[in-house]
Formats: structure tokens, sequence, C-alpha cells
């Protein structure tokens, strides 16, 4: 992954879903929000197919897919939880990986060797991305499939935490190692 200009149209198509956040936040009707999940979903998608197919992904690029999907999710989850569709409990179970990426993320800011390049996803997160969006829908439409999701949500969050764990110790390890990552 290179360097490269923030400006491009995976990089805007990432950045969308922040106005989409806004627009969950503010709507009311369930399938509007339903809507704007598939859409956030689809950019999802997108930007990452588009940045693969025109070779150019970047680590820029990469700190922005990942900054939307939170921001969107984080906007979507806590405008369920405002409006008493999630308990806290579940709220918090929702959010478990993001809330422990953001940690790592913050302590491995200052691990020597370490860089932002170390945090390249991963198939767990993504998987937990994927049943984070079937979740919010599941609140929406189909509720007797929450707690499954959830805990599936949960299982797959504690495991994604480790992977993401063993991840950055290898490439710490690399590192002082000297070896490329």
């Amino acid at each position: 992954m290179e360097r490269g200009a923030i400006f491009t149209l995976p990089n805007s198509i990432s950045l969308s879903r922040l106005l989409l956040a806004f627009a969950f936040a503010v709507a009311d009707g369930d399938w509007q929000r339903t809507i704007l999940i598939s859409i956030a979903a689809a950019t999802d998608f997108l930007d990452g197919w588009l940045a693969r197919r025109a070779n150019s992904s970047s680590v820029a690029g990469a700190l922005i897919d990942a900054f939307a999907d939170r921001v969107f999710v984080l906007a979507a989850v806590s405008s369920l939880l405002f409006d008493g569709r999630l308990t806290t409990g579940q709220y918090f179970v929702f959010l478990s990986r993001d809330i422990a990426t953001a940690i790592g993320f913050m302590v491995a800011r200052f691990i020597p060797g370490l860089s932002v390049s170390a945090f390249k996803a991963r198939m767990l997160g993504k998987t937990v991305t994927v049943l984070q969006l079937a979740l919010l829908i599941a609140v929406l439409q189909v509720p007797s499939l929450v707690q499954p999701l959830l805990i599936l949500i949960g299982i797959l969050s504690a495991v994604s935490i480790v992977d993401y764990t063993l991840a950055l110790s290898r490439a710490r390890k690399d590192a002082r190692a000297g070896m490329p990552r």
C-alpha cells in the first residue's frame, strides 16, 4: 500500500458514509434507516473494489475507509440506543471490537517499530462489520434475530481482538528483526 492522493473516487465514496451517518441519526422511519444501512454497506464494498481495481489503494484511503465505517456504525448504534431499541449492554457488546481496536491503535502508536500500516483490515474484522450492519437491519426489521446476531458479534469480536493482537505482535517482532511487513 502506498501513500496516495486523498481526494480519489474511492476515498470520496468512503467519506460519503459520514453524510449517511448524519442522515441515519436524523431519519425517523425504519425503512429509511434500513435503506441508509444498505447504501453504507454498498459504499463500503464499492470503495474497496474501486481502489483495488484502479490499483490506487493507499494508507490514507485505508484510514479514511475505517474511520468512515466506524463513524457510520457509531452513529447508527448510538441512535438505536437513544431510541430505546438497544440496551446499554447490547450497545457495548456491539461496539466491543471497535473499542478494543481503538485502544489497541492508541497503544500501538507508542510501541517503537509499529506504524499505521500495521493496522491492515483483516477478514475477521470485515466479518464483524458485516454482522454489525446485519444487526442494525435486524433491529429495524427482524427483532427476533437481534440476540443471536449479538451473541455471534460478541464471540467474533473477541476472536477478532485476539487476531489483531497477534498480527500486531508479529509486526512488532518483524520490525525488531528488520524484516519487511
